[in-house]
């Protein structure tokens, strides 16, 4: 084997969350997070949103280090289900959060007497720590808001004269919030009610939220005043220029021993749809094979169909596994609309039936069934009452899912 083939390892990261080796693209929505950083009063929250794959996890990782070098405290972590059961999980999570920058500031100290042969002093110092923001919270009288409220409140009042701008709540996978009414809960709006509650008190709190395309109509379905919180950004996949950027970029190395051909990034681009995560998981593909060619003395290609097979079988199969037969029947349907990676309305999809199946989908049965298929995360509905594909290139899959089978 050659040994430069051994020194220089393969550099594509593919994997939910995981940096890529050069993050391309994303300039612009870097620089808008920077202009919500200059805020003095928070006028605008952020909700950054996309398909499963454009990278929101690994944008908001960047965001990270842009916040505290400005002078931002940050907290915040994956929003769980368990987080959105009731109010109190809330309330216990910003709590917690929060405890990771407060545990070292002193409120205040005490010193008690030692007894014994010295009879010395010794100084005891209170912190913001879990324990103490919890006593806060618990004695703080009225309903869940009004507590976290307080607290949120007394922590500013001790972090303002710190030197720092304000404090992040930076939160993925938010989607998974949301208000259960048949239990009396409503997490999600309490967390709405708080945020906006303290920054018209000119509290310098921001709140940063990641997840699916169904985000921010929850958000605006909870508070209609979610509208005007949040600057909403949405990733799209990657021009072209970026996305040969992401492929090349990484290989760029004078010790990298492979080098894609013009016509190879061509086909990267596009059999991945200028999606990060595809990008990453078809080069991570090309380049172990192209390895094992350079050492074998052949001649180098890129093999669409067995990368094309294996990433059908990765990160479709699983989410294909959620349809039952029926619905996978509408979605068959609904891929072979000229509009089906964009956006489609159910009517579409009533009149395409008719022209395709024996038993066609009525309006009543599609709505029914694309509410379901929503639930299973394959599909979402925006605010204008049309409908996407929540996986992005899923219409290609279905289409040679249905050659495959005929």
């Amino acid at each position: 084997m050659n040994p430069s083939t051994q020194e220089f390892k393969n550099p594509f990261r593919p994997g939910a969350g995981h940096m890529p080796p050069y993050l391309a693209g994303r300039e612009k929505e870097s620089q808008e997070f920077q202009r919500l950083l200059r805020q003095d009063t928070i006028l605008e929250n952020m909700v950054l949103t996309g398909l499963r794959g454009v990278g929101k996890t690994v944008l908001l990782d960047t965001f990270k280090p842009l916040a505290i070098e400005k002078g931002w405290f940050w907290v915040g972590t994956d929003l769980s289900e368990s987080v959105s059961l009731n109010e109190q999980n809330v309330a216990i999570r910003l709590l917690t959060d929060m405890s990771v920058v407060t545990s070292s500031v002193v409120i205040a100290k005490e010193e008690v007497a030692s007894f014994g042969f010295s009879r010395e002093k010794t100084e005891v110092r209170h912190t913001l720590n879990f324990a103490t923001l919890e006593q806060m919270y618990n004695e703080t009288p009225g309903l869940v808001s009004d507590k976290i409220k307080n607290v949120l409140e007394i922590v500013w009042s001790c972090l303002a004269d710190q030197d720092h701008r304000g404090l992040i709540f930076a939160y993925d996978e938010a989607q998974n919030l949301a208000d259960h009414s048949a239990k009396e809960q409503y997490p999600l709006s309490l967390l709405l009610d708080v945020f906006q509650s303290i920054q018209k008190k000119d509290i310098p709190f921001m709140l940063v939220l990641t997840g699916l395309p169904t985000l921010f109509p929850k958000l605006v379905e909870a508070r209609t005043f979610a509208e005007r919180m949040f600057r909403v950004v949405f990733l799209d996949r990657l021009n072209e220029a970026d996305s040969r950027d992401a492929i090349l970029k990484p290989i760029e190395s004078i010790n990298c021993p492979v080098r894609f051909h013009d016509n190879s990034v061509d086909t990267i681009c596009r059999v991945s749809g200028g999606y990060p995560y595809f990008i990453q998981f078809i080069c991570r593909e090309v380049y172990d094979v192209w390895i094992q060619k350079i050492n074998a003395g052949e001649e180098p290609s890129v093999p669409v169909d067995e990368i094309v097979r294996k990433l059908d079988s990765d990160f479709f199969a699983g989410r294909w596994a959620r349809a039952t037969d029926r619905q996978r029947e509408l979605l068959g349907v609904i891929a072979t609309l000229e509009n089906c990676d964009s956006e489609f309305m159910v009517q579409e999809v009533v009149e395409r039936s008719k022209q395709r199946l024996e038993k066609p989908f009525s309006s009543s049965h599609v709505n029914q069934m694309l509410a379901s298929l929503s639930e299973a995360g394959l599909v979402y509905k925006n605010r204008y009452g049309k409908y996407s594909f929540a996986v992005p290139l899923l219409g290609e899959f279905i289409f040679r899912q249905s050659q495959r089978t005929s």
